[in-house]
């Protein structure tokens, strides 16, 4: 979500001339603050009236080379690499200290590493990991036999036609509820296989390839017949698959089916079965349906397949998911595609940050520990519950302010902003993972246990009360999220860094930094989907029907203003896919400006380097967007991303904020000016 930023000055002509056309700010600079605002990749010749974004950034944008492991480098990338090489030195360590201490934790952390390092003996076994699966896929006799077999993907994190969650249940957020929905492709997207795009069509016929020369590195004889029947089969599932805009609609996805029910929606399929192999009888009696007429779809297209294309579509998906564990031939060949045709990244990540994002994904709790233990000061927890509380009152304050929210709506927008949930840094208690096996030389065993173990640690949820103090993060993840189910907004120690937040800069930059992706966070309680969730986390309208008409006209207004952004040539922006998080970077640094207006205590704002403070808060969040993206790459987040590009998110915000106008004089003629009329405001 961000880019560094580092201080310094630069182009006094250009910073001159912006404080000449608005009011000097009453206090110098202090010695004790810093500015936060990295100059030294700007562009003089650039008004920040015509493009804030190049003027702060481009000289960046024009010198900056992707790395060769990435697809795209973004303020997250150089955070997150910041992070990995922190978490490098902790796993590092590990052996030492768990064979020291007794650390059974840090024995597994170290032993599952190790399990991954260790080349030689990976190289000499091959595909043999995989054989025990091969059996048994190759042991379907009947169709009857495949609900087994899809139980069994479920449960050790296989792709599969169908996938299966488990969360609160949308409308009795108290409870667990199981969410089955649709899965089970080998591209990003259904596009991908539907679309005659000559870019897309040419990823499908690379994808073909791919997938005949790993069948044929695994001991398929006749792996270009298996490649045809896996493609053909994989484009009639994406044929019945809902659009990711259908698929964000909450009200759309949400089909309550008793479990005894699930056999009128899909006919020929062995549900018992199914529900017994997956522990999930006697737990509950009831699931929730993301797509029902999909598979309603996938019933008569397991009818109507033959058994053989299924075997093959199984092994591929087997084979798909284990490589990056395999011998490096594997690994080579996944990424070939994957990475470089799928998304042009020339190289892979260096194995030891593959070994590290295994220990996240597996016993990210347990790694989190220790990295919160040396990482993260105290202190940085207790001046960012500042910042949230800041930002709650400033939205308590703006909601009497609107124009388009009755008062019956106001009062359940407060009623949610009063119950929301502010959890910084870690959790409260930590994820046991005793009962987790993990052995020095069993990779692929070690993988698949791992998901196991997860996957036994949430159907074990049915039946209990919600754990309102659980993460769906590790601390060491360079993100943040909010949970509409549970009205919780969440940020990982990781995120808790320049240029997101720094603790040596004046107040202007971390409101324009992290301030507003805290506003981001807690307005998503209000966009188009957050909105339709209560206070206590249930899908219930909250909304008067004239309200809901005044909203989707704003939304309506926002759709149209990022489909106009073009990403590569005949791509661009989906307004509605990304309308979410356009909502949320709006409204999130609307709420951010008037926060850090509340925190000045009707105090001015000293100028440091030459910024004023209403500067430095505008400049904080485009700084954060700093980053560039490879056409490949940006294709595919088009497709599949419901976030806007980097540059775009950067951008385009500004032009709607009121107080970006103030602060640099922006006036008609400007480029990045937008009459009043045009700009959409929501909060």
């Amino acid at each position: 979500m961000t880019e560094h930023a580092r201080a310094g000055g630069f182009a006094v002509s250009a910073l001159l001339f912006v404080a000449a056309t608005m009011p000097a700010a009453a206090a110098p600079a202090s010695s004790a603050l810093r500015s936060g605002i990295d100059t030294q990749y700007a562009s003089p010749s650039i008004r920040p009236q015509d493009d804030l974004y190049r003027y702060l950034n481009g000289k960046w944008l024009d010198q900056f080379q992707i790395p060769a492991d990435k697809g795209r480098y973004v303020s997250f990338t150089a955070v997150d690499d910041r992070t990995q090489d922190q978490l490098h030195s902790i796993v590092d360590e590990l052996s030492h200290r768990s064979e020291a201490t007794g650390d059974e934790d840090a024995r597994k952390l170290a032993d599952l590493y190790a399990s991954f390092m260790d080349e030689s003996r990976l190289e000499s076994l091959g595909a043999e990991p995989l054989e025990h699966t091969f059996a048994a896929i190759d042991g379907l006799s009947s169709k009857e036999q495949i609900a087994a077999l899809i139980s069994r993907f479920n449960r050790t994190g296989i792709g599969a036609p169908f996938d299966l969650n488990v969360d609160p249940d949308p409308k009795d957020s108290a409870r667990y509820a199981v969410r089955i929905v649709q899965s089970g492709l080998g591209l990003p997207d259904r596009d991908y296989y539907l679309k005659d795009d000559p870019k897309l069509k040419a990823i499908r016929d690379k994808y073909l390839v791919h997938v005949e020369t790993m069948l044929r590195m695994a001991g398929d004889k006749d792996a270009h017949r298996s490649a045809a029947e896996i493609l053909n089969l994989e484009t009639a599932l994406a044929a019945k698959q809902w659009t990711r805009i259908e698929s964000r609609d909450p009200i759309k996805t949400y089909n309550k089916v008793a479990l005894a029910d699930l056999p009128q929606l899909m006919p020929g399929f062995d549900w018992t079965t199914y529900i017994e192999e997956g522990r999930l009888g006697g737990r509950t009696d009831y699931a929730i349906v993301s797509q029902p007429t999909y598979l309603a779809a996938l019933g008569k297209l397991i009818a109507d397949t033959p058994i053989e294309s299924w075997r093959n579509y199984f092994k591929w998906r087997v084979l798909s998911e284990a490589a990056p564990y395999l011998s490096r031939a594997f690994v080579q060949e996944r990424f070939a595609f994957t990475g470089t045709a799928l998304r042009d990244i020339p190289e892979n990540e260096p194995r030891w940050k593959r070994g590290v994002a295994l220990l996240d994904e597996s016993m990210g709790e347990a790694l989190g520990k220790l990295y919160v233990r040396k990482y993260f000061p105290p202190e940085y927890k207790a001046r960012m519950l500042a910042l949230v509380n800041n930002l709650l009152e400033a939205y308590t304050l703006d909601i009497d302010r609107l124009d388009w929210m009755s008062a019956e709506t106001k009062k359940g927008a407060r009623e949610k902003l009063a119950k929301l949930s502010k959890k910084i840094g870690y959790p409260d208690h930590w994820r046991d993972y005793t009962s987790l096996e993990i052995s020095r030389d069993d990779l692929w065993g070690n993988v698949i246990r791992a998901s196991e173990f997860e996957y036994r640690r949430n159907i074990d949820k049915l039946g209990k009360p919600v754990d309102r103090s659980e993460w769906l993060m590790t601390p060491q993840t360079v993100n943040a999220y909010y949970n509409p189910v549970m009205n919780e907004i969440v940020f990982p120690a990781a995120i808790l860094q320049p240029p997101f937040f720094d603790a040596r800069a004046d107040d202007a930059v971390n409101y324009g930094a992290i301030g507003a992706v805290i506003g981001h966070e807690m307005s998503h309680g209000f966009d188009n989907r957050g909105s339709q969730y209560d206070a206590d986390g249930n899908l219930r309208d909250w909304f008067t029907p004239e309200d809901h008409a005044k909203f989707a006209a704003k939304t309506k207004a926002l759709v149209a203003q990022y489909d106009a952004y073009e990403v590569v040539s005949g791509f661009h922006v989906n307004g509605e896919l990304t309308l979410g998080e356009n909502i949320a970077d709006n409204s999130g640094l609307s709420i951010a400006y008037q926060a850090y207006h509340l925190s000045l205590h009707k105090k001015r704002a000293p100028v440091i380097d030459g910024f004023t403070g209403d500067q430095r808060f505008y400049l904080g969040w485009t700084q954060v967007w700093r980053g560039k993206v490879r056409e490949a790459e940006a294709i595919e987040r088009v497709k599949t991303d419901p976030h806007s590009p980097p540059a775009i998110r950067g951008a385009v915000p500004v032009r709607n904020q009121a107080g970006f106008y103030q602060a640099f004089g922006v006036k008609p003629g400007d480029k990045m000016y937008l009459p009043p009329a045009d700009r959409v405001t929501i909060w």
